[in-house]
C-alpha cells in the first residue's frame, strides 16, 4: 500500500481533495501536523509520496523560532529532491521546494516601479502545453490563489503554468516532483473558512469587498473547476507514482 505523507503547517490547510483522491486509490494518508509538534520523516520510503502543504509563514521565516519545522523541511527536500523522490508542494510547499533547489523566494512585486502584490482569489492560470501531467486539461483553468510570495524557476525545472502577475505557478523537477503555487485541493466550505479566518490578508489584497467577491466567485466557478481540478490531481498522483 502506498502512503501519502502530508506535511501540514496549520489547521486550515489540509490535503483536501488530494487526500480524498489518494484514499480512493487505496492509499494510506498520513497527516503530520507540524504546527502541533508532529515529527518529520527523515527520508522517504519507496512506498511513500510526500505532500507539502501551504501556510501563512514563508521561506523568509525559515530561521524564525516560531516555526522550527521549516528549516527541517528544507533540509529534507534538499536530500530527497535530487534523489528523484516523489514530492508535491502546494503554495508554501512549492516555495520550500524552490528554496531547497537553490532558487530565490521573495515577495511578489509587479509594476514599474515594483510594488508589493498579493494574488488572492479566483483567477486563471495558463498551462504550458506538452507535459503529460497536463493531459486532458484546457489551455487555461480558473484556480484559487492565496499568496504574496513567489520564486524563481529552479535550475533544471520545467515551467508548467503561469499568470501575468506571477509567472511561476507550477513546475516539474525531474519526473516525480511538482510544485503548485495555486490551490486545487480546497472545497467551497474550506474557502469560506479561509475568507473568515484570514480576513486581514484578504483585505490587504483585495480591499473591503474582497471576501464577498471570493465567496461569490466560489459559488459560480467551483462547479466547473472541480472536475478539471480533480483531473489535474489524478494526473499528478499518476506521475508521482510512475
Amino acid at each position: 500500500m502506498l502512503t501519502l505523507i502530508v506535511l501540514q503547517h496549520l489547521d486550515l490547510e489540509g490535503p483536501g481533495r488530494i487526500g480524498d483522491l489518494a484514499r480512493e486509490r487505496g492509499w494510506r494518508v498520513d497527516v503530520r501536523e507540524l504546527h502541533r509538534g508532529a515529527e518529520l520523516p527523515t527520508d522517504l520510503a519507496p512506498d511513500a509520496v510526500l505532500l507539502v502543504m501551504g501556510g501563512p509563514m514563508g521561506v523568509g521565516d525559515v530561521d524564525d523560532p516560531r516555526f522550527p519545522f521549516l528549516a527541517r523541511e528544507a533540509d529534507l527536500l534538499r536530500r530527497i529532491l535530487p534523489a528523484g523522490k516523489p514530492v508535491l508542494g502546494v503554495c508554501l510547499g512549492a516555495q520550500l521546494m524552490a528554496h531547497a533547489l537553490g532558487a530565490e523566494v521573495a515577495p511578489l512585486l509587479v509594476g514599474d516601479p515594483p510594488q508589493r502584490h498579493r494574488e488572492v482569489g479566483w483567477g486563471a492560470v495558463g498551462f504550458c502545453a506538452g507535459d503529460p501531467v497536463l493531459a486532458g486539461l484546457p489551455a487555461a483553468l480558473e484556480v484559487l490563489h492565496w499568496h504574496g510570495d513567489t520564486f524563481a524557476l529552479p535550475a533544471g525545472a520545467v515551467r508548467l503554468a503561469e499568470t501575468l502577475a506571477c509567472p511561476q505557478q507550477m513546475f516539474r523537477y525531474g519526473t516525480r516532483a511538482f510544485g503548485l503555487q495555486f490551490h486545487i485541493e480546497v472545497e467551497a466550505a474550506e474557502i469560506a473558512r479561509w475568507v473568515h479566518e484570514d480576513a486581514a490578508f484578504v483585505l490587504a489584497a483585495n480591499g473591503k469587498a474582497g471576501g464577498a467577491r471570493i465567496l461569490a466567485d466560489t459559488q459560480r466557478i467551483m462547479p466547473r473547476h472541480r472536475p478539471a481540478g480533480d483531473r489535474l490531481i489524478n494526473n499528478l498522483l499518476d506521475a508521482l507514482t510512475s
